[in-house]
């Protein structure tokens, strides 16, 4: 199970803020193929920026506020919505039946509107140095963006689905990644076996950290589960030390 709707993103810890309030905005982007598709940029001063692969629901509040947070420590970060082709414009609303269009994204459309949003927010702000961080099946998505040519410096996904029936999925592409990776997974999850884990780390050949938050659950990276705070802190400390990495290699 994916992210409750209402659920909120964890505070970044007070140590690694830079900002304070870092308000977001609404845009419409247009891919290659001419579909346009919603996103929401919240924007920093830095040369860093982030890409917001969304969970299956697509872009709703809780990625527009995981935006913002990048912000507030100092990353520009930009959440896009993956349903442009089939389902128009968003934001998603809570009622948003999203499953037959998940159905018909496909790997190639996904990493077209990922290479239209990354272009965008270089144009924005300026960033130098991105990385990508998705959440379920956009931690899969995130992963396999690293096989792109989008001039990603890394790749981050949180419990990213490995396998797909049918789909040349993440396992499958992990060779071809070529940047390197960070891939968070939860102990608990009754969907990504250790496993699957063992073998997609083992079939990296890019630098990489592969952790795994043993008794978490699923989606455990969520303010209102307080049980998993600790973790959610260790979280956000690896994905900003990630991108701290990525920029210091640039």
């Amino acid at each position: 199970m994916c992210f409750p709707f209402d659920a909120v993103p964890p505070a970044i810890p007070e140590s690694l803020r830079i900002a304070g309030g870092a308000a977001g905005e609404a845009l419409t982007l247009a891919s290659a193929d001419g579909t346009r598709f919603s996103a929401y940029l919240a924007r920093a001063e830095s040369a860093t920026g982030v890409v917001v692969l969304p969970d299956v629901r697509g872009l709703f509040r809780f990625y527009e506020q995981l935006a913002e947070r990048f912000a507030d420590a100092g990353h520009s970060a930009i959440a896009l919505d993956y349903f442009g082709r089939t389902a128009g414009l968003g934001p998603r609303e809570e009622s948003f039946e999203y499953m037959p269009h998940v159905r018909k994204t496909t790997p190639d459309t996904v990493a077209a509107d990922v290479h239209a949003t990354v272009r965008k927010l270089r144009e924005e702000t300026g960033v130098t140095t991105i990385v990508s961080v998705g959440f379920c099946f956009g931690g899969a998505q995130s992963f396999m963006q690293g096989a792109r040519d989008h001039g990603l410096a890394g790749v981050v996904g949180f419990y990213g689905s490995l396998v797909r029936e049918g789909e040349r999925w993440t396992l499958d592409r992990a060779p071809e990644i070529k940047v390197p990776v960070l891939g968070l997974f939860a102990g608990d999850d009754k969907n990504i076996t250790a496993e699957q884990v063992a073998e997609f780390e083992s079939r990296l050949s890019v630098p990489h950290e592969i952790h795994t938050y043993e008794g978490a659950p699923h989606s455990f990276f969520d303010r209102r589960q307080e049980q998993y705070a600790e973790q959610s802190r260790d979280a956000w400390e690896r994905i900003l030390r990630f991108i701290s990495d990525r920029q210091a290699e640039a």
